[in-house]
């Protein structure tokens, strides 16, 4: 199947691509497209964590649950939107943790692009969704897909994994946690941020732990 993804990634992950369930999975995300539905995020954006973040740069990856599902939210990267659509609350909470925790502003737009270009993995379990229907394409295929990546990262070591919430939380199963850094903590959407997101300290430790291994740090 000729799939548009980045060329390491196609490469890694090309017997996925012939499989049963991504062929099913794909009949079943273009007749979404083909359906007169809104369907997020573009089709030209759906590999967007792959194509900004080539598999031999992957430093951190950084799990989120499926796309933003509201119009002129989602572009392929977890947490992430483009100018001027406002910030998420759970960008927010992000970006305020960051300041907290490192001592200065992030970005301050929803653009999360200048991250994967430094080798963070901005990876949604469910790369499409239908517009204003959280989690309407779970359950057919991408997380078997998102579970592929994860277990193709994991023969490398050294990278750091950014869990927050317990959905994310089962993918540290996939994870040698003796080779990598696995951090964990809860959400940080409004609901959660403040049973323990807030105070993480996880940039910081990223940026450390990296250092630690003679890897450049991030630019948060």
């Amino acid at each position: 199947m000729n799939v548009k993804i980045e060329e390491s990634w196609k490469d890694a992950l090309n017997s996925e691509f012939e499989k049963d369930y991504f062929v099913k999975l794909t009949d079943f995300v273009r007749g979404e497209y083909l359906s007169g539905h809104s369907v997020y995020p573009a089709p030209k954006n759906i590999f967007n964590a792959f194509n900004l973040c080539p598999l031999n740069d992957v430093k951190v990856v950084i799990i989120g649950q499926d796309p933003y599902h509201e119009p002129g939210q989602a572009h392929g990267l977890c947490f992430s939107v483009m100018p001027p659509t406002p910030n998420p609350p759970s960008l927010q909470n992000i970006y305020k943790e960051i300041e907290s925790d490192i001592g200065k502003k992030s970005i301050t737009n929803g653009d999360l692009t200048q991250w994967a270009t430094q080798g963070v993995l901005l990876l949604n379990s469910t790369l499409t969704v239908r517009a204003h229907a959280a989690a309407s394409h779970a359950g057919h295929g991408w997380e078997e897909f998102t579970d592929a990546v994860i277990r193709t990262l994991s023969t490398r070591e050294n990278i750091v994994y950014i869990l927050w919430g317990s959905y994310a939380q089962k993918k540290a199963a996939l994870v040698s946690p003796d080779k990598n850094l696995i951090l964990k903590s809860a959400h940080p959407s409004p609901l959660s941020a403040y049973r323990g997101f807030f105070g993480n300290h996880h940039f910081s430790r990223t940026n450390e732990y990296l250092i630690q291994h003679n890897k450049t740090p991030i630019i948060w």
